[in-house]
């Protein structure tokens, strides 16, 4: 049986951090691989403009990381139920590593296609298993607290990251030489660093004497509880299909239908939309769980309806606050589904459900893509994210008052 522990481990190793500091180390390392993960979407149109491929390969680049998350977290994002919590993280952020390694040195389009489902089966393997690491330390350094400010960094980090990627490669294209190579050699570094410190965190499972048999992920949850559960599965899958429009395609929005060319900006609006994400979680944290939900149900609706106006009237400023609206609901919308979700499963089945919900979330990141990448061969960009966001919202309604109900 693997347990969570309530007490640091005995380890045989000369220095471990306490709890509350590997708390921050490893919230600091899941920031750093999520902002990883998104450094390359304002870099698509510099390659292609260089390599000379059509919008659509960009979708099929993009849905190459989410199919790498998605089958991670099918088969192994589930593991540190039992292997570890600190080990899965560290695994993902070394396959980061390689995934950083080989930007550098193999960036046409099948390198970029390979480092990115590298870059995804890392980003799939920590999630999960960082999501319930840092409860876990938060509960044993602070016992007294609950888990809201877990939940909060938890969710904070991984949307805040994904925010840092974009702005941070529009920067090293706009201002900096050679913004092909000179930001993964910058996150090779941070990422070094980031795998040194997480190894002397804390452990807060305890290994199994006996190796469970393998068997890839699976729910297992009380009947009573499928209802709840599928409705956060289905926010979850909704509103990461919203981050999927914009880590993938803003760029050629803004460039093709906008008319801007600025690299920075490319970086820009998804940093927008992803920190309002993360804002917005910060801002209402002590709303209460009903208050968030309306709140996420009406910013994601004015949010995809100014999007559909603005790539139809092509104005920027429609298209960015829109974007900023939508941002901030997906964040209060996910953070209530994974709240949804954690309180579902028993502490020894937490990072296996944790990796579900986050499984069908990042299928939402890559389908909705990947079928607008299809629709790009035959059908305009404009007419094509009209019925885009129109059934991201015919999604998001009836999952949102699901969950609305329930709380």
């Amino acid at each position: 049986m693997t347990t969570t522990l309530d007490t640091p481990t005995t380890d045989r190793r000369p220095f471990r951090l306490r709890h509350g500091a590997g708390f921050w180390v490893i919230a600091a390392a899941f920031l750093a691989v999520m902002a990883f993960s998104t450094i390359p979407t304002p870099l698509y149109a510099l390659y292609q403009a260089r390599d000379g491929f059509p919008t659509w390969v960009v979708t099929v680049i993009f849905a190459a990381y989410a199919v790498g998350v998605i089958a991670s977290l099918f088969f192994i994002g589930h593991l540190s139920d039992w292997a570890g919590r600190r080990r899965m993280v560290l695994i993902a952020v070394l396959v980061e590593i390689v995934s950083a390694a080989l930007f550098l040195v193999w960036n046409d389009v099948s390198g970029l296609i390979v480092a990115r489902t590298l870059s995804g089966i890392g980003v799939g393997a920590l999630t999960a298993s960082a999501t319930a690491h840092l409860s876990e330390l938060r509960a044993v350094a602070r016992p007294e607290e609950g888990p809201r400010l877990a939940g909060t960094v938890s969710t904070v980090v991984n949307t805040g990251g994904l925010a840092l990627g974009p702005l941070i490669g529009g920067a090293f294209a706009q201002f900096l030489p050679t913004p092909l190579l000179l930001p993964y050699a910058v996150f090779l570094v941070i990422l070094a660093l980031a795998a040194v410190a997480v190894a002397f965190v804390p452990e807060t499972v305890e290994r199994a004497e006996e190796r469970p048999a393998y068997r890839p992920q699976r729910i297992s949850l009380p009947a009573e509880a499928r209802g709840a559960f599928s409705a956060a599965a289905v926010a979850a899958f909704a509103g990461f299909a919203v981050f999927g429009l914009f880590t993938s395609l803003a760029p050629s929005v803004l460039a093709g239908t906008l008319h801007q060319t600025s690299h920075l900006l490319a970086g820009a609006v998804p940093f927008a939309v992803f920190a309002a994400s993360a804002v917005s979680q910060i801002v209402f944290v002590r709303t209460s769980t009903r208050g968030q939900l309306i709140l996420a149900l009406v910013l994601m609706l004015l949010g995809l309806a100014g999007l559909a106006v603005s790539v139809l009237v092509a104005s920027l400023a429609v298209f960015v606050v829109s974007g900023v609206l939508a941002g901030a609901g997906v964040g209060l919308q996910f953070r209530s589904a994974i709240a949804v979700t954690a309180s579902l499963a028993a502490p020894e089945r937490r990072g296996e459900v944790l990796s579900a919900i986050f499984l069908i979330a990042y299928i939402g990141l890559a389908l909705p893509v990947l079928l607008v990448g299809v629709a790009l061969i035959v059908w305009p960009l404009v007419p094509v994210l009209v019925v885009f966001v129109t059934a991201i919202a015919v999604l998001s309604i009836p999952a949102g008052l699901r969950m609305l109900r329930r709380a």
